[in-house]
Parts: C-alpha cells; structure tokens; sequence
C-alpha cells in the first residue's frame, strides 16, 4: 500500500507528530466535561487554529480532534448519531490546513479508547468494539485522513478491535498505547507484550509506540523496552510536557520547552522514528523540539541515568517487567490531553 506516511518514513529518519489536543481547546476556552469534538461543527475556526498550530511549529503529522468520537464517548452527550459526521468533519478541516501547507503534512484520524471494559472482564464484545472503531474509521476516511491514528489504548482486546475496524477501512494504521502504571498500562501490558501482539496482527501498524503515561523520562524508559525487543517496525514517542500540576483550578504541566526539545533528542536517538508530544505539549514546545531534532547531531542510545538527569527521575522503579510490577488495573475513562 502506498500511502504518504510510509512515503515519509523511507526517506527521513524521523518525523515529528503533533502535541496536545484538550490542552490547546482548553486554552481556547473549552470547558471541562464537553465533547471537543463538538467544535469540529460549532467552532471549526477553533479546530483550524489547532491545526495550523502544529503545522507551523513544524510537525510533519498532526492528530484530527476525534479523540473521542466513537459510539460509546459520544453517547454520553447525546450525539452516538453523529459519528460519521464528526469524523468526517475533523478530517476534511485537517485536509484544508494540511494541503495548504506547502510541504507534504500527514492528517492521522484520531482513534482512542471506548473507554469501556473489553470482555471477558468487562462487557464489551470484539464484536462491538470492531464495529465502534469501523464506523469511526470511516468516518475519518472520508473526509480525507491519509491514515488512522489508534493512541492511549490499555488493553490488548482494544487494539486488536481497532486493528481490525482499520483492515475493513482498507486504512493503513498506527498505533499506540498508554504505559502509566509502573512501565505498564492500565491493563497490564508490558513495552515487551505491544512488540509481541504488534508483530502478531494479521493488518499491523505502519507504527507503534506510546503516548501520555506519566511523563516524558516513563515514556522513553518504554521506548528502550521496544527497542530492547529488536523491532524493526517505526517506533513512537509521543510524550507528556512534564508532569501534571493543579494550579489555580487548572491542570498545569511543568515541561518546558527546553525539556521537551532534550526530550525529543534522546527518542530520536532512543530509536524512535515518530516524536511529538501529548498532554500540556504546544506549539512552542513543538518548535524548540524542531529545533533541536533538525540542529543536534545523533547521539548514542542513552542510558536510564542519562534520561533521568536531562528529564527528571522515573516515577516508579520498576520498568513493567519485574516480578514487583503491577497487574491488570481499571482501564483509563480519560482523553489525550
């Protein structure tokens, strides 16, 4: 399949992706509890800002805002009805900004979690989780995205759902997943376990990584642990800018953008192929990141102690792959920030 993403990779050695989605819309005046996704309709101005936020700081990838716009998110405000035309909407205003920017820019279909319990814990079926994503995917298709995006998953069960809807898309795909608790996700899996179900699948990602977690020094400890399992698939690395902070009502995250340009640096050199950020990442993050990735020259492959003093220490001791690593916890009802 040719497609503008595998088009990019094969002639650069990194590419960089967008930042945050809610903490852009937020500073915008979004208010907590409501869907962005409604913006793609009632201010898409607002989106279009977002777009070109990233665009101009210099990402060769931005995310639509579509987050959450699956049957199961969107009925908790009443719109399950609209998620072909939420979809559909997010891509074509990300087409727009994309094809005027001048150089080739990917528009990646956001897909993230149902933000239900996939059977057999939970109630969820494949089946239903499949036919979610398939819908959203279509959507997305539709109004023009050159590929999906599947990010902040937990669960195993969930990727291979979102896998499957991109295969009946006839969609290449990337995916990543949310590794928070001690080196795994939510629900269990390890850096070493993603490699494994990733290489599995019978429709894989063009890519995988990770993405939000706790902060940017976790995120790049489980980017060694991809690296560690002799992957030859793009890796990515889309981490948090910092760490979260309540401040005056306000979730505030402490990364600046000296941090996340140092940041951006050791993923490269870690072997990521795709870098940008997540929660509390904006454009002026973006653009020292840029900076960085386009002026300092490759390093080696950096050490924990390396990353630990450039970003700041690791929030657990653990990796995810000890006997003292946590098990299975409740899957995240969040959204990329």
């Amino acid at each position: 399949m040719s497609d503008l993403l595998s088009t990019l990779l094969a002639t650069r050695d990194w590419l960089m992706a967008d930042g945050a989605t809610g903490t852009n819309l937020f500073n915008m005046g979004l208010s907590s509890g409501d869907a962005p996704e409604m913006w793609n309709v009632e201010k898409p101005d607002n989106i279009r800002a977002l777009y070109r936020g990233a665009v101009e700081a210099g990402s060769d990838i931005f995310l639509t805002n579509s987050f959450g716009a699956n049957a199961s998110r969107l009925k908790l405000h009443g719109a399950q009805a609209r998620t072909h035309e939420l979809n559909k909407i997010a891509a074509e205003l990300g087409r727009e900004i994309a094809d005027a920017a001048g150089r080739p820019v990917v528009v990646a279909g956001s897909m993230g979690p149902t933000g239900e319990i996939m059977a057999p814990m939970g109630t969820l079926t494949h089946e239903l989780a499949v036919e979610m994503f398939h819908e959203q995917a279509e959507g997305l298709k539709a109004g023009g995205v050159d590929v999906l995006w599947v990010e902040t998953i937990s669960a195993a069960e969930e990727f291979k759902a979102a896998a499957e809807a991109a295969r009946l898309a006839g969609m290449p795909w990337c995916g990543t997943m949310s590794f928070d608790t001690a080196g795994r996700t939510m629900m269990g899996l390890t850096s070493a376990a993603l490699v494994d179900l990733v290489e599995k699948l019978p429709h894989p990602p063009l890519a995988f990584g990770a993405n939000c977690g706790v902060g940017a020094s976790d995120l790049m400890r489980t980017v060694l642990g991809f690296v560690a399992q002799g992957t030859e698939r793009p890796i990515i690395a889309k981490g948090n800018a910092g760490i979260p902070k309540y401040h005056d009502g306000h979730i505030h995250y402490d990364g600046t953008p000296a941090l996340m340009a140092e940041y951006a640096v050791l993923a490269r050199d870690a072997g990521a192929r795709i870098i940008g950020g997540c929660c509390g990442t904006m454009p002026e993050h973006l653009r020292a990141m840029r900076e960085a990735l386009m002026t300092r020259p490759r390093g080696p492959r950096p050490a924990l102690d390396t990353i630990a003093e450039k970003l700041g220490g690791f929030s657990s001791a653990s990796d995810g792959t000890g006997d003292d690593a946590g098990g299975p916890k409740r899957e995240r009802r969040g959204r990329r920030g």
